[in-house]
């Protein structure tokens, strides 16, 4: 990894941290100074952007604002050459802007690598609730396969915990008809975790979008989908938990979850040197 790779510092702390405090106002307040303005023409959509939809209403409400008030928070852009510049940050700005007729945009400049790029790009689109779930989970992948993260990484990025990060990129293996669903908002990835086991998902899904079901209704059926006189489908969500304390503690962790009744959490051991570390770690105040 070359040094202008190297992974940003504190990039889970919030927008604000990636493109200096001064540089977002408080709302009504004018563009600060650490700010400059470049035409709109000068900008160009990042090729990481993970949101992939931007809703017409949604931009009409944005652009209705900025029209009155202008755009108050500045685009976060990274140079590409004269007077051509990536937005990074704040694409939907941009575009509410353009609606707006606005001829010039704030803007933050920054000398950006392509992971970082990446990185803030899924922050700024997190913390705002932007992304369907499919959208995440496509770039929290694209950030494990182009830049080498693990999941671990990811999650200490992004400020989410690993088993979020598992268990959103885990969506991806359901069949397109159901992420279409996810996509446009009729599921929810409560909802869809429930489907990852089972064999018709498709089926599944739509059984439980006439039937209303919540998330935890969804749960109960896919328990009793499970085959006759067959070991059950361990939870999702519990198998990445055991996964990820197993490998925190380099042992074998299994829990057994019992719904409402609670449940167990065994912890494996070879040897009576592991057996003494799990004391010790057990005893410890």
């Amino acid at each position: 990894m070359t040094p202008k790779e190297e992974r940003p510092r504190g990039l889970g702390r919030g927008l604000s941290a990636l493109i200096g405090d001064e540089a977002v106002p408080m709302r009504g307040e004018p563009a600060p100074k650490a700010t400059r303005t470049l035409p709109v023409a000068f900008l160009k959509p990042g090729k990481y952007q993970p949101r992939k939809n931007f809703a017409d209403d949604a931009l009409a409400e944005l652009a209705a604002s900025i029209k009155e008030k202008g755009v108050l928070t500045p685009i976060l852009v990274r140079p590409l050459g004269a007077d051509a510049y990536e937005i990074v940050a704040g694409e939907r700005r941009w575009r509410a802007a353009q609606m707006a007729k606005l001829h010039d945009v704030p803007v933050v400049v920054r000398e950006l690598a392509d992971a970082e790029a990446l990185e803030i790009a899924i922050i700024e689109n997190v913390q705002r609730a932007d992304l369907n779930p499919i959208e995440e989970a496509a770039a929290y992948q694209e950030l494990i396969d182009r830049f080498g993260r693990t999941q671990e990484q990811v999650a200490q990025e992004v400020g989410k915990s690993r088993p979020h990060v598992a268990n959103t990129i885990r969506l991806l293996r359901l069949p397109n008809s159901v992420k279409a669903l996810l996509q446009e908002g009729k599921l929810t990835a409560g909802h869809a975790r429930t489907l990852l086991n089972a064999p018709d998902p498709e089926a599944a899904a739509w059984e439980i979008l006439k039937g209303g079901m919540t998330v935890r209704q969804a749960e109960q059926r896919s328990a009793k989908k499970a085959k006759p006189g067959g070991k059950p489908a361990k939870d999702p969500n519990v198998a990445d938990l055991e996964a990820s304390v197993s490998n925190s503690l380099g042992l074998k962790i299994q829990i057994i979850h019992k719904g409402d009744k609670g449940g167990e959490v065994r912890i494996s051991y070879a040897s009576l040197e592991q057996l003494d570390e799990i004391t010790r770690r057990l005893s410890r105040h």
